[in-house]
């Protein structure tokens, strides 16, 4: 069941859990669904920097505030509000916030009007919020305007019948993304999921299978393709069941994609989020190839 439209949602969890995804369930399942869904990561804005982009600001409030500009609470009007990482936010914010709540108004940055605004607010954090008022982290009147509906997300290593219903929907997900064949989980491959520890829950499960369906090769993916990237002993060939580095699997990616665009490196870059010169220095890298970067630009490839 939804909760009603202006109750108030506190959802908790370990990071992965899928807190942002149930946060949109709620709002696209209610009666706000044709309205804004705002959200706000309250532990990737710098803390100087939150206030302004919250309420917003006035012409003047402050150097480089050229213009008047409205904030998310205001853009979130009739929607819903979605603070994600609340466990994070500076007390003096927490009691602006409150107060805001309370009163259905807010105040732009630098302004005296008081701006009436209409959002349904949910809440997410990984925190132990009760642990954090004890502590005098975090406000107790906030957190109990914030905790009406409690909505605790299981970590995915005590969801063991969740694990191959999210593993199948990612495969769909991605067979339609890189546009190949929807692949099957084998038996062993299920059951190697299912008693995975998955310490960093869906996000983690999510990496797993796209891997898998960039490097897989056959109509089906078995315990090999699903295996951890740790290092891992050897079978008795003394070979790796998977690219032993990160360097070797960033490239066994990029010619698995390279096979699915039909060479189009181009294409192959853009799939992949990486730019063409950095394809084509990961295709190098086995030619004895020095990048100028060295060692460090595994890593850049695998975020760039």
């Amino acid at each position: 069941m939804i909760p009603r439209p202006t109750v108030t949602v506190l959802i908790t969890g370990e990071t992965g859990t899928g807190k942002e995804l149930l946060a949109r369930a709620i709002h696209y399942n209610g009666p706000r669904r044709d309205a804004p869904f705002v959200d706000v990561n309250c532990a990737a804005i710098p803390e100087n920097l939150l206030e302004s982009e919250l309420f917003g600001h006035e012409k003047g409030a402050f150097t480089g505030a050229a213009g008047a500009k409205p904030g998310l609470m205001e853009l979130a009007h009739g929607g819903t509000l979605f603070l994600d990482e609340i466990g994070h936010l500076a007390l003096p914010l927490q009691g602006k916030i409150l107060r805001a709540l309370e009163e259905r108004m807010l105040r732009r940055v630098g302004g005296t009007r008081a701006i009436p605004f209409d959002v349904r607010l949910v809440a997410a954090t990984h925190v132990d919020l009760g642990a954090a008022v004890k502590r005098g982290e975090f406000r107790e009147d906030l957190y109990y305007r914030l905790n009406v509906v409690p909505i605790e997300l299981p970590a995915l290593r005590a969801r063991h019948d969740d694990v191959l219903l999210i593993a199948r929907a990612f495969l769909e997900k991605f067979a339609r993304e890189y546009d190949q064949p929807l692949l099957s989980l084998t038996v062993a491959a299920e059951r190697t999921l299912r008693e995975r520890r998955w310490p960093g829950n869906i996000r983690e499960l999510r990496n797993v299978i796209e891997r898998a369906v960039l490097l897989s090769t056959g109509t089906s993916i078995d315990v090999a393709d699903v295996a951890e990237v740790a290092p891992s002993a050897p079978d008795s060939n003394g070979e790796l069941p998977f690219p032993a580095t990160l360097r070797e699997l960033n490239r066994a990616a990029v010619l698995r994609m390279l096979e699915i665009c039909r060479g189009n490196k181009t294409e192959a870059a853009r799939r992949l989020g990486i730019s063409r010169p950095r394809l084509h220095r990961v295709l190098n890298w086995s030619n004895g190839a020095a990048d100028e970067n060295g060692d460090e630009d595994d890593e850049a490839v695998a975020n760039d």
